[in-house]
C-alpha cells in the first residue's frame, strides 16, 4: 500500500442484486481526502470525484442520486459466510 492508508476496488450490486457498477478509492497517507472512481449500478453514469475519507464510506450518484455503501470486507465477508450457511 506504500502512500495510501487505503485501497480498494470492488464490484457494486444493483438494487436487484445484478453486478452492474463498480468503485475505486485510494486515500493517501497523508490526506483525508479520498479520490473516487465509480461507475453507478444503477443508471451507468461513471465519474471521478474527490470526498472527505470517514467511516462508513459513501458515494452518492451524480447521475440518479443512488447511493453506494461501501461496508468493510470484514463485514461482507461475515454477511456472505452467513447466507451461505442458510
Amino acid at each position: 500500500m506504500g502512500n495510501y492508508k487505503y485501497i480498494t476496488n470492488r464490484v457494486l450490486l444493483s438494487k436487484a442484486g445484478e453486478e452492474k457498477g463498480s468503485i475505486a478509492v485510494l486515500v493517501p497517507n497523508d490526506s483525508d481526502t479520498a479520490k473516487v472512481r465509480y461507475r453507478c449500478p444503477e443508471c451507468g453514469h461513471s465519474e471521478m470525484t474527490e470526498q472527505e475519507w470517514k467511516r462508513p464510506f459513501s458515494v452518492k450518484c451524480s447521475g440518479c442520486g443512488f447511493l453506494m455503501r461501501l461496508a468493510r470486507l470484514k463485514d461482507e465477508l461475515k454477511k456472505e459466510k452467513k447466507k451461505a450457511r442458510q
